[in-house]
């Protein structure tokens, strides 16, 4: 007897290969040479001679379907750079979720950031190329941990990271990321304020809060990671080094930085100050995105991969346009009270801009 070794993979492979015209071709590289400019410092050619053909059957599929894709600041460069409509941190791309005309929203990043703008859309079709791309802080709560914080601390309005499922989003009265934590924890009613579920950025916002902030013990598997050894150690290889990290980070490395910020806050330094030589201490990929429009800028990458979020690429891109898959649904009984805790973080923050 026959056994079929293939998996689901190999057969979308041959299925794929079979419809669109994907192998490595410099035809194909012309035809995106706009987008190649933009990474042409850190992707060698030949590389994008294999990404091409992928970018070009997936821009095609992407007018077909009506499709919108919104790409997190930790995608590779090939997928920022190369088909992404709208790039940025967790709150640029809920915002822009509210915004886009289009009634199919790829979404490039993990799992809560699919349901957020499923939250924000419900009657638009919202995707993610792996539904397996998911979040350490998001899966470290449930909406009963918050409901035994809110019987511990009475009366204390509920902040939740928007890396958080939309069970614990409709738990919660609203919605933060890295950019507005600090915003949104100060406008918040009483003198306690519980935050979830990233315990390093609640430490990291209580030492520069009014409140007395409350939260819960969850960490990022990409930032619990770094120490002030290693950030002391990259100072003493590269002299005149400046050193940007996350707030997501220990608070004894965020110490030891010259700069903390959101994802948004540390693109924008960058760019603004432009120094000689700089650590971004967060995910990989980011670096290599805002390496590839500063050359005057050396990045140094003492970085961590998230293998979450490195689930998401080009073959995959296309495979979910090709198939319309996986669809991401969010119980009705979460809709309109997850929403409501996201509205709230997206008024708050045009009410102060």
């Amino acid at each position: 007897m026959l056994i079929n070794a293939t998996t689901p993979m190999d057969q979308a492979r041959s299925e794929l290969a079979a419809t669109y015209e994907l192998a490595p071709s410099m035809t194909a590289a012309k035809d995106t040479a706009d987008r190649y400019a933009r990474v042409s410092r850190i992707i060698p050619e030949v590389d994008w001679a294999g990404f091409a053909p992928y970018i070009r059957a997936i821009e095609r599929l992407k007018a077909e379907r009506d499709a919108v894709i919104l790409a997190h600041n930790y995608m590779t460069p090939e997928i920022f750079h190369g088909v992404a409509d709208f790039a940025g941190d967790s709150l640029q791309l809920a915002i822009e979720a509210t915004k886009v005309p289009n009634q199919v929203i790829i979404q490039c990043g993990v799992h809560f950031m699919a349901e957020t703008s499923k939250i924000l859309n419900p009657k638009k079709t919202v995707l993610i190329p792996d539904s397996r791309a998911g979040c350490s802080l998001a899966s470290s709560i449930t909406a009963k941990d918050v409901e035994g914080m809110r019987a511990q601390y009475p009366g204390a309005k509920v902040v939740s990271y928007v890396n958080t499922t939309a069970e614990v989003k409709a738990a919660s009265d609203i919605c933060c990321t890295s950019a507005n934590a600090l915003e949104v924890v100060e406008a918040m009613p009483g003198d306690t304020v519980i935050m979830t579920p990233d315990g390093f950025l609640a430490r990291n916002i209580a030492a520069q809060s009014t409140k007395r902030i409350v939260w819960w013990e969850g960490t990022c598997m990409v930032h619990e990671r770094f120490t002030p050894e290693e950030l002391r150690a990259y100072r003493e290889a590269n002299p005149g080094i400046v050193i940007i990290a996350h707030p997501e980070c220990p608070p004894d490395v965020i110490e030891e930085a010259d700069f903390s910020g959101s994802t948004s806050g540390m693109i924008g330094w960058v760019r603004k100050n432009k120094p000689a030589k700089v650590v971004m201490v967060t995910e990989c990929s980011m670096s290599d995105n805002v390496a590839a429009e500063l050359p005057e800028t050396e990045f140094i990458r003492p970085c961590n991969i998230c293998p979450h979020m490195k689930r998401i690429t080009l073959e995959n891109i296309l495979w979910s346009l090709h198939t319309m898959t996986e669809e991401v649904t969010v119980k009705k009984e979460y809709l309109e009270p997850a929403r409501a805790a996201v509205e709230a973080m997206i008024a708050l923050k045009e009410r102060k801009h």
